[in-house]
């Protein structure tokens, strides 16, 4: 008889949804996470009053009301809607590209001087192509500059997206780009989503009501004792990197990760936005996150007489690091899909989360993920 039902390995939002259902199926359950602290990327650390995301900005947003109704139900969320600003030099753009971005950007005033201005932009593009024999993108700057033209692509993509994966966009694939929201409305929302917020008081009051009643193990590294973790529980959900599960035997996978530059300021309001992009590519960071703003409003941002500003960097992973950002390029999807034969035979373990399947998640998927496991039975 295991002490457990389940091992879950990483105390990050798809093993603290799935150790609350768990124990909702009357299950035992042991969490262990080799950081200190559980919440995996979503933590926060409250600092002058202030709740900082420690590992970047996060904001949950859904449109499946499930999924909103369940979290809420463990914390109260708040009204925060994300509307990022791009600085490019001087000048300051509404995120996504909608009315207000083209406005500054041309002084156009109706949608249909805007439609007009990027499909002239778009027919330069096309016709630059055909005089080179070129028929189809062939990276990301031409597919971009046949989506959007010119000055958005100058003034708003390239130097964000070099800064982003460290390479010239001449260099990147076009299919990192098929697609780029472009709303021909006043709306700064950047999501279109039913449903969007933070958790009042932070990210960590939701990890703490998940994992309430659970047995949480910090500053546990799992692949240090693996023999002795695995046999404590009859399951193992296991969130970490599925390379390293398997000792990396068919390679490393590799990532993009970010970096952060924290600084306390004696001021109220920064940039008076939780998120503004820096386009440039001389300027070495992406962003830089003012915390307050994500739960702060109206007079209330004065009544907090400091604020803590975060600048993000965007760099090549190495081991040690912080893995974010999986690269899924050919070379790597092919490593990932031998790792997930050998995972698809496993009997015992479960795995979930960006670095176990090697994929990009917002929250909310986790979230879906975890309780359609559960729907009408335990997972098996």
């Amino acid at each position: 008889m295991k002490q457990y039902d389940y091992l879950i390995v990483g105390a990050g939002l798809f093993g603290a949804v799935f150790a609350f259902k768990a124990r909702q199926a009357g299950k035992r359950c042991l969490v262990i996470d080799k950081r200190h602290h559980t919440g995996g990327n979503i933590y926060c650390e409250n600092i002058e009053g202030i709740n900082v995301h420690k590992y970047g900005a996060h904001i949950f947003h859904t449109s499946d009301r499930r999924v909103w109704e369940f979290v809420n139900s463990i914390v109260e969320f708040n009204r925060y809607t994300n509307s990022p600003v791009a600085r490019y030099k001087e000048e300051l753009y509404n995120l996504p590209f909608n009315m207000n971005t083209f406005s500054r950007m041309w002084g156009v005033a109706t949608p249909a001087e805007a439609m007009a201005r990027i499909e002239e932009q778009r027919q330069e593009a096309a016709e630059r192509m055909k005089a080179a024999g070129i028929s189809e993108p062939r990276n990301l700057e031409e597919q971009a500059l046949m989506l959007i033209g010119r000055d958005i692509y100058e003034r708003l993509i390239r130097g964000y997206t070099e800064k982003q994966w460290g390479r010239p966009c001449t260099e990147l694939p076009a299919f990192i780009i098929k697609r780029l929201p472009v709303r021909f409305v006043y709306d700064n929302n950047y999501f279109n989503d039913l449903y969007q917020g933070i958790p009042i008081g932070g990210y960590n009051r939701l990890t703490d009501g998940l994992l309430s009643g659970a047995e949480v193990i910090t500053g546990a590294d799992y692949f240090a004792d693996r023999d002795r973790w695995d046999a404590m529980a009859e399951k193992i959900v296991f969130t970490g990197r599925i390379d390293e599960f398997y000792g990396f035997r068919f390679g490393h996978l590799e990532y993009r990760t970010v970096s952060f530059e924290e600084e306390t300021i004696d001021t109220p309001n920064y940039q008076g936005n939780a998120v503004v992009n820096y386009t440039e590519r001389s300027v070495p960071y992406t962003r830089i996150i003012e915390h307050k703003h994500f739960e702060m409003f109206g007079d209330e941002i004065y009544r907090c007489p400091k604020t803590v500003i975060s600048r993000e960097y965007s760099t090549e992973w190495r081991d040690g690091m912080e893995p974010y950002y999986p690269i899924n390029n050919d070379t790597n999807n092919a490593m990932y899909a031998r790792y997930k034969e050998l995972a698809d035979r496993e009997e015992r373990v479960i795995f979930g989360g960006r670095l176990a399947e090697y994929k990009y998640y917002d929250m909310a998927p986790i979230v879906k993920k975890v309780l359609d496991m559960f729907e009408g039975q335990t997972p098996q």
